[in-house]
């Protein structure tokens, strides 16, 4: 497909795709070689919807069922059955088997017959589930292409509704799958995909290119480039301008007009939310797009627009949760006269420990956003036991144990999912491995795994920080400790991971450094 034969349509002018379309493909299944010879004479030159006709022909019912069984589910549009073939009733029991075991409810059946008297017509229609009855006395040349347009015209109307209801199912699945999504990387990496199996073709035959805006301007530079496959830019593309010049033109058309428009071979779709978002959907084939393939993409475009929407109200709402987080556990950090990097540092170890340790992506990130939340209870500590810069009394330390219930019983009853998991960490995030923590003296896997590994990216950060007790620790001496409380203050396996994959956890560090 060449860029300079993109020429835009409106959308309500008439499709030119029918010369290329390919034909309609007719069984004829008789046992006389002379109504084969007739009904191809006949109908060698004629058309419906600007497209021919192909034959097939039959010679018994046992030949049509294998044309049947070999041929692509609907391909075949008509058949036209002779009624006594290898038995007096052949054909009658082949039409039984197409709808009953063959299953196909859209190929248009026509008794033809020269012996009415072996299938008489009322008695035909009234037991089998045919579309047509002709006797071969009255099927002259006229007759039989009336005919056959009747019998074309239903079958493209059912295969029309069957193609919508199977591209809905699709649309349906590919909007349920942006609905899983969890980023909006996730999203654009999936749009791609979900449009080849909408439209049935191959991806990489396929152009595509999805952006969205904001502003309402018209304006291309206002748009922000959503996902594009390789076949829509000029290399690697982050920016509308990386599109090609011909797709910037086709996305800039729709945009300034306010509507979906498309030509044989392409389609621009223009969707505009209730809250203003514009987006917008190129989608171009080498090949001609089908008229119901162009209804497909104006469905795919709502859907994508709506699902885009959701999906950005739902990042929203995850950052102000995130930031709640963090802003909760920093505010407990200044009291302590400490830094708030302190959190998002553990909050980075732990979302990494997590995914090592092979949790899933939304446990990964669950634990991530809770786990700033695991000190929250040192707000009821006195400041003069929080702040003491001297080894604490042996009551001043179990004053200062008392955090971890305090930030449990804080969060136990919301009902939001991260608060409730902090909830979790807060209680357990000082239980050992060994039995030996508080504030229950848990062990093993009696911990939540959630309290294990906050633990763990706890220490690791607080070792590495400077507190008004004590010094950072050298790197060398943090791995010895690990190493030391292996298997007795933390899970093995959590510790084999820290050590393992150490330069990403000390990337961290320097990622969010202590301000002093």
């Amino acid at each position: 497909m060449q860029d300079d034969e993109l020429v835009f349509a409106q959308d309500d002018e008439p499709d030119e795709q029918g010369a290329q379309s390919p034909p309609w493909v007719i069984l004829l299944v008789d046992d006389e070689e002379e109504v084969h010879h007739v009904t191809q004479l006949v109908l060698q030159d004629f058309t419906f919807d600007g497209r021919k006709v192909e034959l097939l022909f039959a010679r018994s019912a046992g030949q049509a069922q294998k044309i049947l069984q070999q041929a692509p589910r609907h391909e075949i549009a008509v058949a036209m059955i002779d009624v006594v073939m290898e038995t007096h009733h052949a054909g009658l029991e082949l039409i039984r088997w197409i709808r009953e075991k063959l299953n196909n409810h859209a190929i248009r059946l026509i008794i033809r017959t020269g012996q009415p008297g072996e299938a008489p017509e009322e008695n035909v229609i009234r037991d089998y589930d045919i579309n047509d009855y002709k006797s071969k006395t009255e099927l002259t040349a006229l007759r039989l292409k009336s005919m056959l347009y009747t019998a074309l015209r239903g079958f493209r109307d059912i295969s029309t509704l069957e193609h919508h209801r199977l591209g809905l199912e699709k649309i349906i699945a590919a909007t349920t799958h942006f609905i899983e999504c969890d980023s909006l990387q996730q999203f654009a990496s999936s749009l791609l995909d979900q449009i080849a199996v909408v439209l049935e073709l191959e991806a990489h035959n396929i152009v595509c290119c999805a952006a969205t805006s904001e502003s309402q301007t018209g304006a291309l530079s206002d748009l922000t480039l959503l996902a594009a496959n390789p076949n829509a830019t000029l290399g690697f593309a982050t920016d509308i301008q990386d599109v090609k010049p011909h797709i910037r033109t086709g996305l800039e058309l729709a945009l300034k007009q306010k509507h979906s428009i498309q030509s044989p071979h392409c389609f621009v779709g223009y969707y505009a939310t209730q809250k203003g978002t514009e987006s917008l959907l190129y989608v171009a084939h080498e090949g001609p797009l089908l008229p119901v393939q162009h209804h497909l993409l104006g469905y795919f475009t709502h859907n994508l627009a709506v699902a885009h929407e959701n999906l950005k109200l739902r990042e929203t709402i995850r950052e102000s949760q995130k930031e709640l987080s963090y802003i909760i556990g920093e505010a407990v950090e200044v009291r302590s006269k400490e830094t708030g990097s302190h959190v998002r540092r553990v909050a980075d170890c732990s979302y990494l420990l997590a995914k090592y340790y092979g949790l899933d992506e939304q446990e990964a990130e669950m634990i991530r956003l809770a786990s700033p939340l695991h000190d929250v209870g040192k707000v009821g500590i006195p400041d003069v036991i929080l702040n003491k810069p001297g080894r604490h009394t042996s009551q001043e330390s179990n004053i200062m144990r008392t955090h971890a219930e305090i930030g449990y019983e804080m969060l136990k009853d919301s009902a939001n999912p991260i608060l409730q998991l902090g909830a979790r960490i807060a209680f357990e995030h000082h239980e050992c491995w060994n039995g030996g923590g508080y504030p229950r003296g848990l062990a093993g896997k009696d911990i939540h795994i959630a309290g294990r590994i906050s633990a763990v990216a706890d220490v690791f950060d607080a070792l590495g920080s400077r507190r008004c007790y004590k010094q950072p620790w050298p790197m060398d001496d943090i791995i010895r400790y690990f190493e030391q409380k292996r298997g007795q203050a933390f899970e093995p396996r959590l510790v084999d991971i820290l050590i393992d994959h150490i330069s990403e956890f000390a990337a961290i560090r320097r990622q969010y450094p202590d301000l002093h």
